[in-house]
């Protein structure tokens, strides 16, 4: 039995409207202003007939070469890898100091908290979670590490957890991999921190002001915001995710909207009218660009799930989106955005999600720290390591974890599938934000489309084709063509 949301039936018009997926010449000057805001000079979509939008090469490259670096759309950190990693919650750079990324992690680590050796993080109580943000914040305003550390005496990780987080303890070093200060969201929140106020002051008016739980807040309810977010770590981060993208397009639309006022000096109708839904597509057109469907019919049925089963599973996974949205409702509605608070779009954007996300992965500096003093010559390592080694070994593997998350990115989203492509998605060495870097696998010419695949290219034809099903269509790529019985 289907779920019914009476946004659904009362707003069915405007539903439409946003679900109609735009023509190709809007979609084509659309990516042609975000290639040339991104510099992003070597590639162009076009339409691929069949495939529908598709990423060209407008030059050639060679193998290994970078073709593109793509900013997302909407992109969030895995609540659980929040333990591990403090970074901007913009950029996700990482930022504060070595000192402070190691005490802050050995601190939680004390309490019970962290990753599995399998990366895996663990849960914790809400109260648990409340008392960590707490603590976290009254040390993320020290000073960054100094080069080396004049104490002789080295106290026991334990001791010294806080002497890290605070700055009085400095490890040797550690100025050579120096990370932006700590900027705190502007609303005085415990989730939220940055690299810079250009960042904060960008997530704020993007995202962050209606989904703040600071006292500066713009949502309806801090409360209600708390329960949402809640239910979405319990269940599945994928919300917080959909809960950006109505955000974000709920500001665009005031916006919108208070530059239309300020150009005609006139008082829009408080109905959704044709001028306000007008705004409202224009609020909605870079989340329109997304292929989509709605989650529950395109997520993948997990190994333990029986196809008997199957109508009974995709039932309660839109039961469950169905409670998110109703929780999110209760924190952010806004009357003339309606139509973003049915079930219908709701569903869409996490399908959108589900289908075009790329994982978000920052490389971290402490791993890059260690390995360093790891590859000091004696007897400078020596001498480093009596005062690093008991915090590798207070550390033990989770001294490398990477910040991890999930985001959407407009141009990589573009991109088709082959099971024999000539692109990968790959961070360099050099690459320490969260933007997505597409780099060349083999030679590419000017002119040819260039592809990633979406799956593990290594598996059988069967197996590949059965994990692309997921994706709603079945590759026909020269490889399958070629293995195809």
């Amino acid at each position: 039995m289907e779920v019914l949301c009476p946004i659904d039936q009362s707003c069915s018009h405007q539903i439409a409207a946003l679900l109609q997926p735009p023509s190709p010449l809007p979609v084509q000057e659309y990516f042609q202003q975000l290639i040339s805001r991104r510099q992003c000079h070597g590639v162009q979509v076009k339409q691929n007939g069949e495939f529908g939008k598709g990423v060209f090469a407008q030059t050639d490259f060679e193998e290994e070469q970078l073709i593109f670096k793509d900013q997302m759309l909407v992109g969030a950190q895995h609540p659980s890898n929040k333990i591990d990693c403090l970074v901007c919650s913009y950029c996700f750079k990482f930022i504060g100091s070595i000192e402070l990324q190691i005490g802050r992690k050995l601190y939680l680590k004390s309490l019970g908290l962290g990753i599995s050796p399998h990366n895996e993080c663990q849960n914790s109580s809400s109260d648990e979670e409340d008392q960590d943000n707490h603590y976290v914040q009254n040390h993320l305003h020290s000073e960054n590490g100094a080069s080396s550390s004049s104490t002789n005496t080295v106290p026991s990780p334990t001791m010294a957890v806080e002497s890290l987080m605070n700055g009085e303890l400095a490890l040797p070093y550690s100025n050579k991999f120096p990370l932006p200060s700590v900027v705190s969201c502007p609303s005085g929140c415990e989730e939220a921190f940055y690299c810079s106020k250009s960042c904060a002051e960008a997530d704020w008016e993007s995202f962050h002001s209606l989904l703040c739980a600071g006292e500066k807040s713009e949502s309806l309810s801090r409360k209600a915001l708390l329960k949402f977010m809640q239910h979405a770590n319990e269940t599945n981060d994928i919300f917080l995710l959909a809960a950006k993208a109505i955000s974000f397009t709920i500001l665009r639309y005031r916006k919108l909207k208070a530059s239309h006022h300020r150009e005609k000096e006139k008082t829009a109708p408080s109905i959704l009218g044709t001028s306000d839904l007008s705004m409202l597509l224009e609020a909605w057109k870079p989340i329109s660009i997304g292929h989509k469907r709605r989650w529950w019919d395109c997520i993948a049925l997990p190994d333990d799930i029986d196809t008997s089963n199957e109508p009974t599973f995709r039932r309660q996974i839109q039961e469950l989106a169905f409670t998110s949205l109703q929780l999110l409702k209760e924190a952010i509605f806004y009357k003339e955005c309606e139509p973003l608070f049915s079930l219908e779009i709701y569903g869409h954007i996490i399908g959108m999600f589900e289908l075009n996300n790329l994982d978000l992965v920052v490389a971290s500096p402490v791993e890059d720290y260690f390995l360093y003093i790891d590859d000091l010559p004696n007897p400078e390592k020596k001498e480093a390591e009596k005062i690093t080694k008991p915090f590798l070994d207070a550390l033990g593997d989770d001294y490398a974890i990477c910040c991890q998350g999930t985001a959407f990115f407009p141009l990589q989203s573009c991109m088709n599938h082959s099971c024999c492509p000539n692109a990968k998605a790959f961070k360099r060495e050099e690459d320490r934000d969260g933007q997505a870097t597409i780099i060349a696998l083999r030679p590419v010419c000017k002119g040819e489309e260039v592809t990633i695949s979406y799956i593990d290219e290594d598996l059988s034809f069967e197996e590949r084709q059965a994990l692309l099903a997921d994706y709603g269509f079945r590759c026909r790529c020269a490889r399958c063509l070629d293995e195809e019985p």
